[in-house]
């Protein structure tokens, strides 16, 4: 009896290998929706769609950006989590939303184990910046003059629990220093009043504030990656400005709703892998000023555990609730 139920386990083995294989190879049948939970605009759209447009030239398929904004995210988080489970309808992941929003919300309507990672897609450092009427010019400066008068300087962010607003406050923390946190919603209207000098600090993504720190309309006193911004050759780290240790990233990356096919899984992320590879993916990621950094399930799985429990405890420690 042993031989016979040894070959019916063989061939049922067997049998699943080859249906893997087949939805590999079929998959995919029809278009992608990449649905993405920010508005048009800045570094999660723009990296839903340079992957989109590349990928599309891969798998012969287009993809398509719907975006869904609001609710910090949760409207588009849950609506991937209630999607078909068949590897076409996707969810374009911010970091912020991933790791944060489970540490800010007394209730959720989705949970991480709703996803299963497939790829990151881009990373994007940060950059401090400041209207000119600060008076300081390094960030040593900066950090001794919010010292020297606590809570009366002001900071925006892109809404209370944005990456902006744990990341600054994450600074605070570092520095022993205390501002007045003003949230927005979005980035545009941050902008607007940092530069007419209503909000004094900003921390947000390079490709916000390229153009005005390049025009003298706003300070940079640091980005907060391991390496320069190439559209700020100037701007030092903050490592080299004199805070080592303290980096912030954001990150952006691609997810299929719990229960898809694990071979679907697989082959999105090969032809993923591929697309981000291309000169024009490249090209793009350069022109819109944000780093291309492809990770596999395994990797991005391991990313997600290791952010939830950092950025889980600084929003705990700084009371940031968004409910």
């Amino acid at each position: 009896m042993v031989q016979p139920r040894r070959t019916l386990l063989a061939v049922a083995w067997c049998l699943a290998l080859a249906g893997g294989a087949a939805v590999a190879q079929s998959y995919p049948t029809r278009a992608l929706t990449f649905v993405v939970p920010n508005p048009p605009g800045g570094v999660v759209d723009t990296s839903a769609r340079l992957t989109g447009d590349a990928l599309s030239r891969v798998i012969g398929q287009p993809v398509v950006i719907e975006n869904k904004g609001g609710a910090s995210g949760n409207i588009a988080y849950q609506q991937v989590a209630m999607a078909p489970k068949d590897g076409h309808t996707l969810l374009i992941s911010y970091s912020a939303y991933h790791v944060g929003n489970p540490a800010m919300f007394s209730k959720l309507p989705w949970a991480q184990k709703d996803f299963v990672p497939v790829a990151l897609l881009t990373a994007a450092t940060n950059v401090i910046t400041a209207h000119p009427s600060v008076p300081a010019n390094t960030l040593r400066e900066f950090i001794d003059y919010v010292k020297a008068n606590p809570g009366k300087v002001n900071f925006a962010s892109q809404g209370n629990g944005s990456l902006s607003h744990v990341g600054t406050a994450l600074l605070e923390q570092t520095t022993a220093m205390t501002m007045t946190h003003v949230p927005y919603k979005g980035s545009g209207p941050a902008m607007q009043d940092v530069l007419a000098g209503q909000v004094q600090v900003f921390m947000t993504t390079p490709p916000s504030v390229m153009q005005h720190v390049q025009a003298g309309k706003l300070k940079a006193f640091a980005v907060t990656g391991k390496s320069r911004h190439p559209g700020l050759p100037n701007v030092p780290t903050t490592a080299e400005a004199g805070l080592p240790g303290f980096e912030l990233e954001a990150w952006v990356g691609l997810f299929a709703p719990a229960g898809t096919p694990p071979a679907a899984v697989q082959a999105l992320t090969e032809k993923v892998r591929q697309a981000l590879a291309t000169p024009e993916a490249r090209g793009a990621a350069e022109k819109a000023g944000i780093e291309l950094r492809y990770l596999g399930p395994d990797a991005l799985a391991a990313l997600v555990q290791r952010d939830t429990a950092y950025w889980g405890d600084v929003i705990r420690a700084k009371n940031i609730r968004a409910d």
